[in-house]
């Protein structure tokens, strides 16, 4: 669908993520314009805005919320900034996409979906799994009934490299790095509501980092209403590559999503047979990221519901912090 008019986007956050979103918007979609940047951090505003050609640059987030030229915001802030961000955004009347996790309680969570009720404007979340073409049409086949009821899912999320684990906040693995897994287990299982969590983790990459807190390897097992039974698991360093993956298993047949190729050739010489691997989230996943960002700019414009919504985050929220009670009790958590 044709976006109807321009939507001026400005950015929060000029880090990585940041960085390739504000990319994304100044060069990848035509219904968009990058027309702010803030950051906290002094320059870094600046620079990236002058970068990709952004009109103006705050150290505030609030001074962005405030400029009246600005439709609509994307947080690509630290994840324990995010929900206060929305809730501002949303009393300023711009639309807004917030990378994951929306927050990191359910009470912030719920102030932040309140907030974007009450004015009115658009919510979406960066839970990018959605848009990428094996899982979008993973759940095509399964809203069709193609693959009958599901019975068993998996997801996988394998970082390529654990770097300096301190700066990691507690519990990262559950609130940001699986709060993925759990959104697309949800997404495939459509209408069904999970009851009953199980988690499991240890610091098994870096097990000197356990004592401060680090958990770098987990299994999550969840039981939905619908009797469906899933597997998450996250590891911080699979020295292959990024690898995600999906796969949905029903009493009419099995539907696999995600590869860990970063290209479809395969290789074959006398070392052997191989392919390249991604080693960058921004690389096994680019499309998907630009098509949620183009969905946004859409939805903004046309005032169209997005696809993964503020409730759609607290769902997957839910499960990180039944995971998180799960591991603190060493026992199953009802729903």
């Amino acid at each position: 669908m044709a976006v109807a008019k321009m939507v001026r986007v400005g950015l929060i956050g000029a880090g990585r993520m940041g960085s390739f979103h504000g990319q994304t918007l100044a060069q990848r979609i035509p219904g968009a314009t990058l027309a702010a940047v803030a950051d906290p951090v002094p320059g870094a505003a600046e620079k990236l805005a002058a970068t990709l050609g952004a009109a103006r640059a705050y150290t505030d987030p609030q001074a962005l919320f405030d400029d009246g030229d600005i439709d609509a915001v994307v947080i690509a802030s630290p994840a324990r900034t995010h929900a206060e961000l929305v809730t501002a955004a949303a009393r300023a009347g711009k639309s807004i996409f917030c990378e994951k996790p929306m927050a990191v309680t359910l009470e912030e969570a719920d102030a932040a979906i309140a907030a974007a009720q009450q004015a009115g404007v658009v919510l979406q979340v960066g839970f990018n799994r959605r848009f990428a073409s094996g899982f979008a049409a993973a759940y095509q086949e399964i809203k069709a009934g193609h693959l009958g009821v599901p019975q068993l899912m998996r997801s996988i999320t394998r970082d390529p490299g654990l770097g300096d684990p301190t700066p990691i906040p507690h519990w990262t693995i559950f609130l940001e790095t699986l709060i993925h897994d759990f959104d697309i287990l949800l997404h495939l299982n459509p209408g069904a509501k999970p009851v009953e969590v199980y988690a499991m983790a240890d610091a098994l990459v870096r097990p000197d980092f356990k004592a401060r807190g680090l958990l770098d390897t987990a299994v999550v097992n969840i039981r939905f209403d619908n009797g469906a039974i899933a597997t998450a698991e996250a590891n911080f360093q699979a020295v292959y590559g990024y690898d995600v993956r999906g796969e949905v298993f029903g009493s009419q047949g099995m539907l696999q999503a995600g590869n860990i190729n970063i290209n479809n050739c395969v290789r074959y010489n006398a070392q052997g047979i191989s392919i390249d691997t991604a080693r960058r989230d921004t690389d096994l996943l680019r499309d998907a990221y630009i098509a949620e960002l183009g969905d946004f700019v859409r939805c903004v414009a046309t005032g169209d519901t997005p696809q993964a919504t503020g409730q759609d985050a607290r769902n997957a929220l839910e499960i990180a912090l039944a995971c998180i009670a799960s591991v603190q009790q060493s026992k199953p958590i009802v729903l």
